[in-house]
């Protein structure tokens, strides 16, 4: 997992300043606001879409969303690139300069239009083929595929302003806006159903969204950062961005082979029907994945600014402090999806939707897998180095399909989720040694394995008796889930820390803790 629990005490004086600690709170306080909304719009939405569409539509619309994500090959990730210069930049008050990167962006946006158009077609094409639509469907889902596409592109213009807010490390400042996004959405979706419009009104609900999400950036970035807008960027920076843009943009599809082509193969060599069941036994899990995503990334910007500066040792530092955090996070969630998961599914969707335990424990433990990737992914992006994360990931990507395939042939959903765990393993074990590279520690320092002992038996025993409570205890309502769910979260953190943490550690988690907590009340 690569979590130096040990290693946090000795460097916690080395601790990030006050100023960056607020920033990164307050964005991960309006990312999590943000993320909430969404996850209650999706609790009341999900069940309204899959009873208009079915099941078997219902995979095909989760298909969809899966198939055109990997648009983001063709497109250059130029919104990801400038994110990250802006952060590495962000000590700098040149407005003038920022300006030419929102310029560059466009640029290369501008440039890769005609390629994403193409794979846009090619998707739009093969859509009905891969979802194993009816006859009377395909014409259907094609029209769906073209829509989404169309709302791809307009989300890639709306994450302009929003890179550079979250680059000068002021994601905080759209607190409440995203989360009214959300909703706005979620009504769009439900008209959408209501109305009979079946796929294609889902995705035309997409592309009105993104449209009023893109217009609400723009004026939150023109009133908080100052100068905001766009200039003719001089060539060197256009080249430097489309450097950038191309490995990021490698990354970024090989991160959808590795982990966002499950849908796909599972549509494609099983059935619509059992994605629908996989992707609802999951939901918890991908959740707690997406909020860990936010609240990680909230730090970000001001790490890349520690590491443009050459402050190393308190990056390092503070990724330390990040993975001890990541573990807790994770291990804390992970006992109340195996613990609750069943009860979730059987009174928000019902019984026959829950894939079993065995599913269940199986995509914890991929979503502990890729709360560690993805943490050491997102500091070795802000190091401006990603073309080390993509050749790594490129061999994943290789080994995760040629296992998953066959074994999901075979075993279905538990073969898929073998194979995911499986392929990524290069993953685990690599990341931590670039994260290492980047901030120039020792390689020794990546993975110290004896310190990993105590934390992993800590897990295992945990989601073990965790796994034994969902198999045995089942809520009767909504009222009863709910109060499960607050005590085992409550409960599981402090028993990790008591049995999987020395001392030391301990207290310096309990001091990040109440600094946040600080920081979050001025």
């Amino acid at each position: 997992m690569g979590v130096d629990v040990s290693a946090a005490p000795q460097t916690a004086q080395a601790a990030p300043a006050p100023s960056l600690t607020r920033r990164a709170s307050l964005t991960a306080v309006a990312s999590l606001l943000d993320y909430a909304a969404k996850l209650g719009v999706g609790l009341v939405v999900t069940p309204v879409v899959l009873s208009g569409l079915g099941r078997s539509l219902y995979g095909i619309w989760e298909m969809l969303l899966q198939l055109v994500g990997y648009i983001t090959a063709a497109d250059g990730r130029p919104t990801d690139a400038l994110r990250l210069v802006i952060a590495s930049r962000q000590g700098i008050d040149d407005a003038a300069a920022r300006r030419r990167r929102v310029g560059a962006a466009l640029v290369v946006w501008t440039l890769f239009l005609p390629l994403v158009a193409a794979v846009g077609l090619v998707v739009v094409w093969v859509a009905p083929t891969l979802t194993r639509a009816t006859p009377q469907d395909q014409a259907v889902v094609r029209l769906a595929a073209g829509l989404l596409v169309l709302s791809f592109l307009a989300a890639t213009l709306a994450a302009v302003p929003e890179a550079v807010l979250r680059g000068m490390n002021l994601g905080y400042r759209r607190m409440g806006w995203q989360a009214s996004l959300s909703i706005v959405g979620g009504a769009l979706l439900v008209f959408a159903v209501s109305a009979g419009l079946g796929l294609p009104g889902l995705a035309g609900a997409q592309v009105l969204l993104f449209a009023l999400t893109g217009l609400c950036f723009w004026m939150l970035a023109r009133r908080y950062v100052p100068g905001f807008g766009a200039a003719r960027p001089a060539r060197g920076e256009v080249r430097h961005l489309v450097g950038m843009s191309a490995w990021l943009a490698a990354g970024d599809v090989i991160a959808k082979l590795v982990l966002a082509s499950d849908v796909v193969i599972l549509g494609a060599i099983v059935s619509p029907a059992v994605v629908t069941t996989y992707v609802l036994t999951g939901y918890a899990a991908r959740t707690a994945v997406g909020i860990f995503g936010f609240t990680v990334s909230a730090a970000m910007p001001g790490l890349g600014g520690l590491m443009g500066e050459d402050q190393h040792d308190r990056a390092a530092a503070l990724r330390r402090e990040l993975l001890v955090l990541t573990w807790l996070f994770a291990i804390s969630v992970g006992a109340t999806v195996l613990a609750w998961n069943p009860s979730f599914v059987r009174l928000w969707v019902g019984s026959e939707n829950y894939a079993g335990a065995g599913v269940n424990l199986l995509i914890v433990c991929i979503m502990t897998q890729t709360m560690f990737i993805r943490s050491d992914a997102y500091l070795i992006d802000v190091a401006l180095q990603p073309r080390f994360r993509v050749m790594v990931g490129a061999g994943a990507a290789i080994a995760t399909i040629a296992t998953a395939i066959p074994l999901a042939r075979t075993l279905g959903i538990v073969g898929l989720c073998l194979g995911i765990l499986i392929g990524r393993t290069a993953q685990s074990i690599a990341y931590p040694l670039i994260a290492a590279r980047c901030l120039r520690r020792p390689r020794g320092t990546a993975l110290p394995w004896r310190r990993l002992a105590r934390p992993l038996v800590a897990t295992a025993v945990l989601f073990a008796g965790a796994a034994a409570v969902g198999a045995q205890v089942t809520a009767p309502g909504w009222v009863a889930w709910g109060a499960g769910v607050a005590v085992t979260l409550a409960a599981t953190p402090l028993l990790a820390l008591t049995t999987g943490l020395p001392a030391p550690t301990r207290h310096a988690v309990a001091g990040r803790v109440r600094a946040i907590v600080r920081s979050l009340r001025g």
